[in-house]
């Protein structure tokens, strides 16, 4: 990177992968916004190998998101992969019975994961988008709320 500021979005707009200008309230650029979010969250964490995974993946998938429709993402995803592996966690995790007061920041990273999800299904309305990234974004909340109810 040459320089951190290009002056190009002070207008409102921003680009897409390859270029293309959009206004900066898209709906991919808002879901973006959250999942940018949702990664410093988890960058807080105790770090893991899966939470390390996720963070990447996450990486890969804001790329699929900012892929205008028709064109090729050449960053290949493995949303299924981390899906099963937070699957196995969730199920060797006992599930607490009754309500669970949310503390700590791995329930505010939970809270953001859940917002960015819903904004990753009003970009699938709109535009292509796989759905591999929809199912893994439903199971990191639910992971989240393992790791929460399992932290000190």
């Amino acid at each position: 990177m040459k320089q951190i500021f290009t002056k190009t979005g002070d207008g409102g707009e921003t680009s897409l992968r390859g270029g293309v200008r959009v206004s900066k309230d898209d709906p991919r650029i808002e879901a973006n916004g959250e999942i940018d979010m949702l990664n410093s969250l988890l960058g807080c964490l105790p770090a893991s190998p899966l939470i390390e995974d996720i963070q990447r993946e996450l990486m890969v998938v804001m790329s699929h998101v900012a892929t205008p429709d028709g064109k090729e993402n050449p960053r290949p995803l493995h949303c299924d992969e981390l899906t099963a592996r937070m699957e196995q966690a969730i199920a060797a995790t006992r599930m607490p019975t009754g309500f669970v007061l949310p503390r700590g920041i791995i329930h505010v990273a939970r809270a953001q994961c859940r917002t960015a999800e819903r904004r990753l299904w009003t970009v699938s309305r709109h535009h292509s988008l796989d759905e591999s990234i929809l199912r893994m974004m439903n199971r990191l909340s639910d992971y989240l709320f393992v790791l929460a109810i399992k932290a000190p």
